[in-house]
């Protein structure tokens, strides 16, 4: 048995849980200096028709779609169409002013303060398997009312900036984004399987369904009418993947400075820098410069790690809500590049937690709790929020979520869920409520204005 053989079937073994008709489960490519050495399939991509999955299976690749529109931004840059210290509304003519400059860099390194639509979304009422179209995206976008931050300030994910990078790149070309991709990357470097999905009702062949788990090691479908072009959406294979990384050693398209430039991490306005570049995560694993990115969407998990000084490369793509490509992604480097990984650390000992000071939860009286009493109105996102005492315990209701309970702590509420988090009332002059601010995740005070009967 060959070095490569031993190599692959190690390498199989830990796709060994997931390889089999009944479960879900992940397409796999390596390459090595210059080549592709190894892709695979595992599971199945389609469970209702027992369909494999095969190196040629069409994945939503999710965030790792990001680099992709990162490279037709520096690539316009280079072409002297645009600059990355454009004001964006020099592009997007229609975005709110915020009185603060958000320019195309902060889109790409996420330090502008424009909310991600994701959650802003959800908080309005939208569900996930809902249909959400890029135009849907855009126009919540063009409704923001205030930043979560100065620009620059500070880092936070959004995939809502992502999304005006797509629009930019139609603003300046005259092409669809789909259109531009298809011509200046993915048929030039053969990517045959892969393109920006700007139609959820498409007929594709190969295509892999998202699932989730459930009890009794069950799946369901996750639904996916997602069309959010530039943060996600771009449909490809591993095989297509693999000719990206690629390219990144032995350029077929994009300049050289293009190529650098994407590998440039941001710097924020009190000159810390980030590890987050243009669509890319600069890291470190076991000694080695990394850069890759993650991706999770309905049921699709995705990673591509590059560790550019070896010219080595892995994607894997996923179906299933509980796969974690990232572990698997080192874990198939460390069979790979075993001789050169610094060891692992062994694990410290747990150190004692730092005493910290106990938050002070409380509870209020139906009576106190009844001055908040009221429906709340974001123009923002055009919706309503109605709070009410329910027994001893505060709840916020919407048209379209179970209800939201509001437990008091430190002055504020916290929401039992993720899109809803924390809320903070705010008072006029004579102490009455007027309206409150939501924060937590990936939205800062964002403004409920109480309605007056």
């Amino acid at each position: 048995m060959t070095t490569h053989e031993t190599l692959e079937a190690k390498v199989d073994q830990l796709f060994a849980e997931w390889n089999n008709p009944d479960t879900p489960g992940a397409a796999l490519a390596v390459t090595r200096d210059g080549e592709t050495i190894y892709t695979q399939g595992y599971g199945t991509a389609n469970l209702e028709y027992d369909i494999p999955i095969t190196p040629t299976t069409i994945f939503d690749i999710a965030s790792v779609s990001k680099q992709f529109a990162a490279f037709a931004i520096a690539t316009l840059a280079h072409e002297g169409k645009l600059s990355l210290d454009d004001d964006i509304r020099a592009h997007l003519s229609d975005l709110p002013d915020f009185g603060n400059t958000i320019t195309i860099r902060h889109l790409l390194h996420h330090t502008s303060g424009l909310r991600d639509w994701v959650q802003s979304l959800v908080i309005a009422g939208v569900a996930m398997e809902d249909v959400i179209s890029f135009k849907h995206i855009l126009k919540m976008a063009r409704h923001q009312k205030a930043l979560n931050f100065e620009p620059g300030e500070a880092y936070l994910y959004s995939n809502t900036g992502y999304n005006l990078l797509a629009e930019i790149v139609e603003k300046v070309t005259g092409n669809s984004f789909r259109e531009w991709t298809d011509t200046r990357i993915f048929k030039p470097l053969a990517m045959t399987n892969s393109h920006f999905h700007d139609d959820h009702q498409m007929i594709l062949k190969n295509r892999a369904y998202s699932y989730q788990a459930v009890e009794n090691n069950g799946f369901k479908h996750a639904v996916n009418n997602t069309t959010a072009l530039g943060s996600s959406s771009l449909y490809s294979t591993v095989e297509d993947l693999a000719k990206w990384i690629l390219n990144f050693d032995n350029t077929q398209i994009g300049e050289q400075v293009v190529i650098e430039q994407m590998h440039q991490q941001g710097v924020l306005n009190n000159g810390e820098q980030i590890s987050y570049a243009l669509g890319l995560n600069i890291g470190e694993y076991r000694g080695l410069q990394t850069v890759g990115h993650s991706g999770s969407w309905r049921g699709f998990r995705s990673h591509l790690i590059r560790f550019p000084e070896q010219k080595f490369g892995v994607v894997i793509l996923c179906n299933l809500d509980t796969f974690n490509p990232l572990r698997l992604t080192e874990k198939v480097a460390d069979l790979y590049l075993a001789d050169i990984l610094a060891p692992v650390k062994a694990s410290e000992p747990e150190k004692a937690a730092e005493p910290t000071e106990d938050t002070k939860s409380e509870t209020l009286t139906p009576e106190q709790l009844s001055e908040f009493e009221g429906d709340y109105y974001t123009e923002e996102l055009d919706t309503t929020y109605s709070i009410r005492v329910h027994g001893n315990q505060l709840v916020a209701q919407h048209i379209r979520h179970d209800d939201v309970l509001l437990t008091y702590t430190d002055g504020h509420f916290l929401g039992n869920t993720w899109f809803f988090p924390k809320i903070h009332f705010t008072r006029d002059d004579t102490g009455h409520v007027t309206g409150f601010k939501l924060t937590g995740g990936r939205v800062r005070n964002l403004y409920f204005q109480k309605k007056t009967r």
